[in-house]
């Protein structure tokens, strides 16, 4: 029951195909923190179009990644899942906290940096204000603590100054999010080159596993992987990167222990090493790829599960923007 938990919030994009990276950093762990939190998970495609997008694709990837969520463990009925640009109060909001950011903070985002050198052609307001519709996101649900990935650690700190900012100058408003920072698997590594996150839109394919990838094809980007120097196979992140990231998603995908892993492994050789976790990544995945396909055969419950999600995301983000408007002197009728 809302109230009883600690409310939590996270959402993720529906542009290209998930990787097992965004699994492991994110969709897994919800499927655990939504029988310990309050939970509040969005499907965010207003963040989305800071970079242009195909209409048809986004729409087609929206309910994709909807019907993921639920094949990998969601529950729709334990928690508010529900489609971000369906709860006008997110776009409300940003307006409002916009006027509480300063641009000097904006420009210092390490990921509007980084976008901006990616899409030299379409450096747009909604790139840089992306932090700031995240902090609507976070804060019209009033959210106790965020997952968060090691990329997204400077997002929650403007967030909780915007907050922090807000509530000094008014009155308590809104709840200052604490991060829930993941162990391993926080930052799953390319299998081509570990000391880079594995990304939806890596220029090599080949060092991202796709969601969507079929078993053979999962099985060959893993023998490809990149190991180290030396046959030891131990977790050892700065010595030994590409072994630790095999092993850090070996351990996720088999619910082992990372010591377990160790020992499992111990005298084995790269090769076999490599194809274990290939397979175990495969194994884990056929079940989840077949319910996601099932799901998409019936449009109309996936519809129906975005209206009741949108209905009980907005009975909380009307609360909370009517305070903040009249916090801020809106007059309301």
């Amino acid at each position: 029951m809302q109230g009883e938990k600690k409310i939590l919030y996270s959402a993720v994009q529906p542009t290209n195909n998930l990787t097992i990276g965004n699994y492991i950093g994110a969709v897994s762990n919800w499927v655990n923190l939504q029988n310990s939190y309050d939970c509040v998970f969005a499907i965010a495609n207003m963040h989305a179009i800071t970079v242009r997008q195909n209409p048809a694709e986004l729409r087609k990837n929206t309910l994709s990644l909807l019907a993921l969520y639920i094949a990998c463990g969601i529950d729709p009925q334990k928690c508010v899942l529900y489609l971000q640009s369906h709860v006008h109060e997110h776009a409300e909001l940003a307006w409002v906290l916009n006027t509480f950011t300063y641009v000097g903070e904006m420009e210092r985002m390490t990921q509007f940096k980084d976008k901006s050198a990616r899409h030299a052609d379409n450096i747009n307001m909604g790139l840089m204000d992306y932090p700031v519709l995240m902090a609507a996101d976070i804060l019209l649900y009033l959210a106790d603590v965020v997952p968060v990935g090691v990329d997204q650690r400077q997002h929650l700190e403007i967030t909780r100054d915007i907050a922090v900012r807000f509530n000094n100058i008014y009155s308590p408003t809104f709840v200052v999010p604490e991060g829930l920072y993941m162990k391993v698997g926080a930052k799953i590594g390319d299998l081509l080159d570990p000391s880079k996150k594995m990304s939806k839109s890596a220029e090599n394919a080949n060092g991202s596993v796709f969601m969507s990838d079929d078993r053979d094809t999962i099985i060959r980007k893993f023998k490809r992987a990149v190991t180290d120097s030396g046959s030891e196979i131990k977790y050892d992140p700065e010595n030994k990167p590409g072994v630790s990231n095999l092993l850090s998603i070996y351990s996720v995908f088999t619910g082992k222990g990372m010591e377990e892993c160790e020992r499992e492994f111990s005298g084995c050789g790269y090769g076999d090493f490599k194809l274990a976790v290939g397979e175990a990544v495969a194994d884990k995945l056929t079940p989840i790829q077949a319910e996601q396909a099932r799901l998409l055969s019936d449009k109309a419950y996936l519809d129906g599960i975005l209206r009741e999600g949108a209905e009980k995301a907005s009975a909380r983000a009307r609360r909370t923007l009517a305070k903040v408007y009249k916090k801020i002197g809106f007059y309301q009728v």
